[in-house]
Parts: C-alpha cells; sequence; structure tokens
C-alpha cells in the first residue's frame, strides 16, 4: 500500500513538474518531435551498411558502393545535427524551467514567517533554492524526454531487428533478462545511494553556513580542532555516499558488457550456421552488431537516466513540499494605507514561539499617535518579542494587536512595514554600497533623501570620509565597519523611510558616547512626530519617554511616566534604576 502511494506521490510530483514547461510549450515539442525522428533514423545506418554489404560490396559495384556511402555519410550528418538540436532544446526548456522555479522558490522563502528560519537551518532553505533545483533541471535535460527518446529508438531497433531476421533477434534477446534484472537491482541501489548523498550534501550545508557565520565565535573559543573534526565526519559520510553510488557503475557497466559481449556470441555462433546454410546474408551479420550495441546502449543508459529521473522527482517533491507551505507563510490583509496615525494598542494579547510556552502573557498596553513608550525588563522577559508582534512576523495564539483601532489581520504586510521603521541591536548589513544600504535598494528612494538623513543622524561626516563616500563598498554583514558605524547607518536606513512609527530595540548600545549624545539628540527630534516605541538596558536614555512599561516574565508589572514609576515606594521600576544608578556610580 506505501509503495503504490509512494509512486502515485511520484506521478502527481512529475506531472507538477512537466506543468512547469507550460511558457516553453513550443521547446517541449520541437524536443518531443525530434525524439520522434531520431528513433527511426538511428536505424538507418546499420540497414544501408547491410545493403551495402549485400548488394554493392559483395558484387563489387564500386559505383553503387559509392552512392550508397554518400547516402551514408548524409544520414550520419543529418542525425548529428537532430542530436545537437535535440541536446541544445532540452538544456534550454531545463534551464529555463530552472530559473523560473528558482525565482519561484526565493519569493516563497522571502514571504516565510520567521518561525521558518527559527526551526530551519539556512543551509536546508539554501540547498533547496540551489541543490535540488538544479537536480530538477535534469529531469528535462537527461530525463523524461531523453528517456523517451531512447524508448523510441530500442522500439525502432527492434522493429527494424525483426524485419532483418526475427529468428536472429530472438536467438539475440536471449540474455535480454538477464540485462533487464541487472538493470533492476542497479536503479534500485543507485536511487537510494543518490538519495543519502542528497541527505548528506544538505547536512554539509547547513554545518558550512553557521561556522562559516560564526568562524568568530569559533576562535574566540579556540574550537576550530573540534569543528574540523566534525566537518571531517560529514565530509567522510558525504564522500562515503557518493563512492556507494560509484560502486554501483563500477559493477553495473562491466555487466552489461559482459551481457552484451555474451549476446553477441550467440549472434556470431547462430548467424554463422545461417549462412552456412544460405539463410542469413553477410550483410545481416555485418550490421546485427550495430543493433546490438544501439539495444544494449539505451538499456544501459535507461536504468542511470531512470534514477536521473527518480532524483529530480525527489528533489522536486522537497521543493513543491516548500512553495505549498501555508501555515509558515505570512498573511496579510488588503488594507493599504499610505500613512498611519500611529495609534498601537495590545489587548490581552498571549503568544507562545513554542506551543503552549508563552512568552507574553496576557500583554494590554496602548500608545497614543506622536507619543513614545520606553519597555524595560529583565532578558526573556518579551520586549523584543512585542516588537516582532507589530511587524506582523509572528501570529499571536491570544487576544488582538490594533493599530489605528484596526486590527492588525486587516493590513497588507509590505504596506504595514512600510509605514514601521526598526533599528536592531545587532545590525545587518548587507554587501554593497553604503548608500543601497541605507536605501535598501529602493528605487523611490533618491541619493539626496538618503543624505538628508544621514546628516540628521549624524552620520554623514563618517561617511564622507569613507574611500568613496557614499559609494564606499560594504563587506558581507558589514565587517569593514565600526560596530557604531554600523549602528548610525542603521539609523539612517530607518530614518530614509520617513516611519509613522518608530521601534529602537537597543539601538544606541553599540555606539560610544560621544556618538550616542549626537543619535539621543536626533532620536528625541525624531520623536515629537512619531510614535515611538523603545526598548533599553540603560534607564538614563529613557527618562524623558511618555510612558514607560515594566515587563516581567511576559507580563506588564508596572507603566507610567518615569516620575510617576519613581513615587511607587516599593515599585519594581523604582528598585531597578536605583540599582542600576547605584552600579553607574564610579567607586569612591
Amino acid at each position: 500500500m506505501m509503495f503504490k502511494k509512494s509512486k502515485r506521490r511520484d506521478l502527481v510530483v512529475l506531472s507538477r513538474v512537466i506543468a512547469l514547461a507550460s511558457p516553453y510549450k513550443s521547446l517541449f515539442l520541437i524536443a518531443s518531435a525530434l525524439a520522434i525522428i531520431l528513433a527511426p533514423l538511428s536505424t538507418l545506418k546499420p540497414k544501408l551498411i547491410q545493403e551495402m554489404t549485400d548488394n554493392y560490396i559483395v558484387n563489387k559495384d564500386l559505383d553503387g558502393m559509392k552512392m550508397l556511402f554518400f547516402i551514408l555519410l548524409g544520414v550520419l550528418v543529418i542525425e548529428a545535427l537532430f542530436n545537437y538540436m535535440f541536446n541544445f532544446i532540452t538544456s534550454l526548456l531545463g534551464a529555463n524551467v530552472v530559473k523560473d522555479l528558482r525565482l519561484r522558490v526565493y519569493k516563497t522563502v522571502t514571504s516565510l514567517r520567521l518561525k521558518y528560519f527559527d526551526i530551519t537551518p539556512i543551509g536546508n532553505s539554501t540547498t533547496r533554492t540551489i541543490n535540488d533545483i538544479e537536480t530538477i533541471n535534469s529531469i528535462f535535460s537527461e530525463g523524461i524526454i531523453t528517456i523517451i527518446a531512447d524508448i523510441l529508438t530500442l522500439i525502432a531497433v527492434l522493429g527494424m531487428m525483426f524485419y532483418t531476421s526475427w529468428k536472429l533477434t530472438l536467438f539475440c534477446m536471449i540474455t535480454l533478462p538477464f540485462l533487464m534484472v541487472a538493470a533492476y537491482i542497479f536503479k534500485e541501489k543507485v536511487r537510494i545511494s543518490f538519495q543519502k548523498v542528497r541527505n548528506e550534501i544538505s547536512k554539509m550545508n547547513s554545518f558550512l553556513q553557521e561556522r562559516i557565520s560564526g568562524m568568530k565565535i569559533t576562535q574566540i573559543f579556540n574550537a576550530e580542532e573540534e569543528d574540523r573534526a566534525k566537518f571531517r565526519q560529514i565530509n567522510r559520510d558525504y564522500t562515503q555516499a557518493n563512492l556507494d553510488s560509484i560502486l554501483y557503475y563500477a559493477v553495473f557497466f562491466p555487466v552489461v558488457e559482459i551481457i552484451s559481449a555474451a549476446s553477441l556470441g550467440l549472434m556470431v555462433w547462430y548467424g554463422a550456421r545461417g549462412m552456412l546454410h544460405d539463410s542469413i546474408s553477410i550483410g545481416v551479420m555485418v550490421s546485427f552488431p550495430i543493433y546490438i550495441s544501439m539495444l544494449f546502449r539505451p538499456i544501459r543508459m535507461l536504468a542511470d537516466k531512470f534514477n536521473t529521473l527518480q532524483m529530480g522527482i525527489v528533489a522536486a517533491d522537497r521543493v513543491f513540499l516548500l512553495i505549498d507551505e501555508t501555515e509558515l507563510k505570512e498573511q496579510g490583509g488588503t488594507l493599504k494605507p499610505d500613512k498611519l496615525e500611529g495609534k498601537v494598542s495590545f489587548d490581552r494579547v498571549s503568544f507562545a514561539y513554542n506551543e503552549g510556552d508563552y512568552v507574553l502573557k496576557d500583554v494590554s498596553f496602548e500608545v497614543q499617535p506622536g507619543h513614545s513608550l520606553a519597555i524595560v525588563g529583565s532578558t526573556g522577559s518579551g520586549k523584543t518579542t512585542i516588537i516582532s508582534l507589530i511587524n506582523k512576523f509572528y501570529e499571536i495564539q491570544k487576544g488582538h494587536i490594533f493599530i489605528d483601532d484596526k486590527d492588525i489581520n486587516e493590513y497588507d504586510l509590505q504596506a504595514l512595514r512600510r509605514r514601521i521603521a526598526v533599528v536592531l541591536q545587532d545590525v545587518f548589513l548587507f554587501t554593497g554600497s553604503v548608500l543601497e544600504n541605507i536605501s535598501m535598494r529602493d528605487p523611490n528612494i533618491t541619493r539626496e533623501q538618503c543624505i538628508e538623513a544621514a546628516k540628521w543622524i549624524g552620520a554623514h561626516e563618517f561617511i564622507v570620509n569613507l574611500p568613496g563616500g557614499y559609494n564606499f563598498e560594504v563587506n558581507e554583514r558589514g565587517t569593514t565597519l565600526s560596530m557604531g558605524q554600523r549602528q548610525l547607518i542603521s539609523f539612517a536606513r530607518a530614518l530614509v523611510f520617513n516611519p509613522d512609527i518608530l521601534i529602537l530595540d537597543e539601538a544606541t548600545s553599540n555606539i560610544d558616547t560621544e556618538s550616542e549624545m549626537v543619535v539621543q539628540h536626533a532620536i528625541e527630534k525624531l520623536i515629537e512626530k512619531r510614535t515611538s516605541i523603545i526598548i533599553a538596558h540603560r534607564l538614563s536614555t529613557i527618562k524623558k519617554a511618555d510612558n514607560i512599561m515594566l515587563l516581567d516574565k511576559g507580563r506588564v508589572m508596572e507603566i507610567g511616566t518615569h516620575e510617576a514609576l519613581m513615587e511607587k515606594e516599593d515599585g519594581l521600576y523604582k528598585e531597578l534604576y536605583s540599582l542600576q544608578f547605584e552600579h553607574a556610580q564610579p567607586a569612591g
């Protein structure tokens, strides 16, 4: 039953892959037509050689032999041309399908919720987008169309062999069952080994991506040898999986050659007897070894091509599972405001990253348009989670979130996020120029706007002093810049979009004291015009916020102005502020 379900699913996946070629129907039809033409065309060579031998060489007819030679040469040229066209078109078809599919997969990946990236290694997504899709390409370039072409060739060759001498054909086919059994065993063994290869390369991609990204930590903790040992094991497993598949090839192809030689031996033995009794001509004996070669070569390659097709189907199944992912895809509404007033409300919101393990518990608060709310609390209290929920990176389990008195689920995601700017503690810069990192390559944002934002935040001076100024090329993750410089660029990036809601998550933590004074001044001017939500460990930086909310283990413990909270005798905020202030005092 499981086998039937698996076969049924394979057929469904294969039909979906073929459907991907619908925009390139003309290429598919041309390749199919060429496969149909090449099948009988390939059988003309041995037939012409037979005719040349029996009618011209034996009779020493040089003129007739020359004529047939040029006909044979013409057939060879036409066949070579058609083969070139067939291989080129099938490869072109596969390349076009892969191009479209890769864009579709990347679009899917960028539309997934953050939960997907929380639970899925980045290497897996890389494997789906690169390796698996390249494997799907082989369905067209080496798989289904070429398999059909080989099957048509087999039918044409067998037809011609039976037409030429059905008795000799049946005698040559005595070894065919052995070949079929060997091909089936080979196909099954290689299929299993190829699946193992795919799994091992996925593990390797995940390991390399994680370790290379975290190389600084590896070197800080002197863990290079441990990582090398782990990689040696992964590399050994991957190599072994490849060697297993190579072993099956190394065994199968010699077996095919032995069976083919046995068939040829039977043909010579039976054909020689036929020649003695004048029932088989010399031309037949000359052409039949060619027929046998043409018969066994496709059968040998079919086993390999079926494996290629199977691996393409397995890869396509994984890719389609990602494309079809609905639970982890971001869901948005239809509301697309050009501007937000900036009112933010949480109504009895509870949220858990893992089912049942609530990070936020019955959280309620409200931020009026143009006002600021500072959120404080210990690590793990849920501060950053609130930011993620305002941007709708995750779906809440209980309660409601309102922006401008409308449920957040009513908003189109892109329209909503365009009106909200976030500056995170961990700044991520992309490979490209400083200008591109500020504008995020948005064609609607001009160079002048980027420069104005940089001046506003106090980043212009250091940027113009970089080699190339705003055209300075930033390395991956911004490694060519200091932490403070990266943070200033992230501020300019947030400001240039002119957001209605500004969120700062420990945004000044990586900036030196001098730069912080510049940024703090810019922040104070900025939040006068916008709704602002600020997360900070240093409470001295948030005293001017309109309201301060203290979280503890996912619950709202206190909320009010700095002065009001400091007036509470046993208030948690007052205690936290006093502790920080005491620690900040220099030792006497």
